[in-house]
């Protein structure tokens, strides 16, 4: 029997020392970890259905430590590194994502935990991009700009010692965990002394500010952590109380009875003192990209699901003449919850209609009193119909392209590139990252057939 740590555990460790080191990094971080603490006390308070859902799917338990962070890498090479480490922790590349088209030169996936148990242990997820140094249109830019890139080493030699041991033994003790965690800390840390001259950063942040944010600086610092809330409207208007400026909008959907996919908000970046490398030593500038941001979680879509939201959205922005901005902010959300109110908002017409994945979980005490009188060959429908028994949504674990690129876009400020007209490279993602991504809803649907196998499975001890 080995004395390995499980990766879920390490998962936890690690993202506690993240979620610390961004607190002493970005106090506003922790005001906004109060807000939405506050928040969600008094939702579970208030709402007894709400909580009664998390419980049932097990992620009450997992709410207060619930975190997405952020990062941008420079370098093929870098991404395939990074998969090794995330592997530790056991979090894979999840999905595929080109914000290219939305006027942010990168490419994504989420890494991430896979499976429903593993999630409620630690639901700490990373959204990862790449930065596209194809799409700098001016080629001598784009040389010093690779050039930069490759004099940094973004991971501690200590760090890939204990990848490699990983990857040998197939797993990590608790000592060694803790080293390879504080070790891994150190690649997402700020560094507040850049590697490049002034001039440089200048020339990177004209072209776009994500591109000056990932080439001059020494690693890739974690640009936001993000908790998850239960009521992101109040999020929101609790922000603009404290005196913290959130954005425009929320992202996503609008507001429902049945929360679906993603729905985002954030406050500004923070303007940050930095030294440049200088020719008679450093020279003081700024740097603006960290940022806080709240999420709230709904259902997860099916493909249906995901093209019925996607035309709905559609529909919202093209009423308003293009993406939501601070101008026609109010305008933006009237016309969202318009365009949306033909969307199914309650969970059964959801699952009905084939438009969202959920758990099945036997209600025994009505199945005790009912399943002689349904027979062994009652459908799926019937026993849901007498309430034998009951769903309860998957939770979606992922991030919407939109959603990420507004954002991006929102935090980086005016100015730079409107848009890239390029192809989505999936194909060249992975060649850098070194294995394919995940199928996002490959996910969900094996997490609902598996809840089914055993739901059914419990039914039938109650007949035996």
């Amino acid at each position: 029997m080995s004395n390995f740590i499980a990766a879920a555990d390490i998962r936890c460790l690690f993202s506690s020392a993240m979620s610390k080191m961004y607190q002493q990094e970005v106090p506003l971080y922790s005001e906004l970890i109060q807000l939405v603490n506050d928040v969600n006390a008094h939702v579970l308070a208030t709402d007894q259905e709400v909580k009664d859902q998390l419980t049932a799917t097990g992620e009450l338990a997992r709410l207060d430590i619930e975190r997405h962070g952020a990062i941008r890498l420079g370098l093929p090479e870098e991404l395939a590194t990074m998969r090794r480490l995330f592997s530790v922790m056991g979090m894979y590349p999840v999905g595929y994502y080109d914000l290219a088209p939305a006027g942010v030169p990168v490419h994504s996936t989420a890494f991430r935990a896979i499976d429903a148990d593993s999630l409620n242990v630690s639901p700490f997820r990373v959204f990862t991009s790449l930065l596209r140094l194809e799409l700098i249109d001016n080629p001598a830019l784009r040389e010093k700009a690779e050039a930069a890139l490759h004099q940094r080493n973004i991971f501690t030699p200590r760090v890939i010692e204990l990848i490699e041991q990983f990857e040998k033994e197939g797993g990590l003790t608790q000592k060694d965990a803790e080293e390879f965690v504080s070790e891994a800390l150190e690649t997402f840390r700020w560094h507040d002394h850049s590697p490049v001259s002034k001039e440089l950063y200048e020339d990177l942040h004209r072209q776009h500010r994500l591109i000056a944010d990932v080439v001059a600086f020494q690693g890739p610092h974690i640009n936001h952590l993000t908790p998850r809330t239960l009521d992101i409207d109040e999020v929101q208007i609790g922000m603009s109380k404290r005196g913290i400026t959130p954005k425009a909008v929320v992202e996503g959907p609008p507001r429902r009875k049945c929360p679906i996919f993603l729905r985002q908000t954030s406050f500004k970046a923070l303007e940050e003192a930095v030294k440049f490398k200088g020719a008679n030593g450093e020279e003081a500038g700024t740097h603006t990209a960290r940022f806080g941001e709240i999420e709230q979680r709904g259902v997860a879509l099916t493909q249906k699901g995901r093209e019925l939201y996607d035309r709905m959205l559609n529909i919202a922005r093209e009423k308003t003449g293009g993406a939501p901005t601070e101008a026609n902010a109010e305008q933006y959300m009237q016309n969202l919850a318009e365009s949306f109110i033909d969307f199914p908002d309650d969970y059964r017409s959801l699952y009905d209609q084939g438009l969202a994945y959920f758990y099945y979980q036997p209600n025994l005490e009505i199945a005790a009193q009912k399943l002689p009188q349904v027979g062994e060959d009652a459908s799926l429908d019937r026993l849901l119909d007498e309430g034998i028994v009951k769903l309860e949504p998957i939770v979606y674990e992922d991030f919407l392209p939109v959603s990420a690129a507004g954002i991006f876009q929102s935090n980086l400020g005016e100015g730079g590139q409107g848009h890239y007209d390029s192809q989505s490279n999936q194909a060249i993602f992975e060649a850098s990252l070194g294995t394919k991504v995940l199928e996002i809803n490959q996910i969900y649907q094996n997490i609902q057939n598996e809840s089914l196998e055993h739901c059914l499975a419990e039914l039938q001890k109650l007949r035996n």
